[in-house]
């Protein structure tokens, strides 16, 4: 197990030198891993330079650890999920993820099976929010994820399905 801290979280719209900040901080804290949450304004209005330049300065201040980058699916379409996954990959990141919870939606097989076929077998696809039983676990896998994060594991790992939001 590794310790994990989320830089610029919950939205996503801190300064590349605040998430860069926050992420050398935590590294040298003990933070085996940094989840990013992308900075979806900036992604949404196509400046994907900022958005490849703000993963990039991510990724630079948290080595040697990895880093994950947050995409929010449930806020995206197809075209800016690839694009994010895309420029995630270009990056240098460990993973895309789906969510952080506490934007719209969470993980769904569709995503999942699209983050799988933009990063290829060589980056990690984590499935986060919305897992709520074996049967989704196991759905998630198949689509390609690699992790899953879920606030319902004792459920999943029990067989039973969780009535919890996230």
């Amino acid at each position: 197990m590794k310790p994990i801290a989320v830089v610029g979280f919950p939205l996503g719209v801190a300064t590349t030198n605040a998430k860069s900040f926050e992420a050398r901080e935590a590294v040298k804290s003990g933070a085996g891993e940094i989840d990013m949450v992308i900075n979806v304004g900036a992604l949404k209005s196509k400046d994907y330079a900022y958005v490849l330049r703000d993963i990039e300065a991510v990724v630079e201040a948290s080595k040697p650890a990895g880093v994950k980058v947050i995409l929010e699916t449930g806020g995206l379409n197809d075209e800016e999920k690839v694009v994010a996954c895309g420029l995630s990959k270009a990056a240098g990141a460990a993973f895309v993820k789906t969510s952080t919870g506490f934007g719209p939606g969470g993980a769904t097989v569709h995503d999942i099976e699209l983050m799988r076929r933009v990063v290829g077998a060589d980056m990690g696809v984590k499935a986060s929010g919305g897992v709520r039983s074996r049967e989704d676990w196991e759905k998630m896998v198949a689509a390609g994820a690699d992790r899953i994060g879920a606030s319902a594991s004792v459920a999943i790992v029990q067989g039973k399905v969780s009535t919890s939001s996230y």
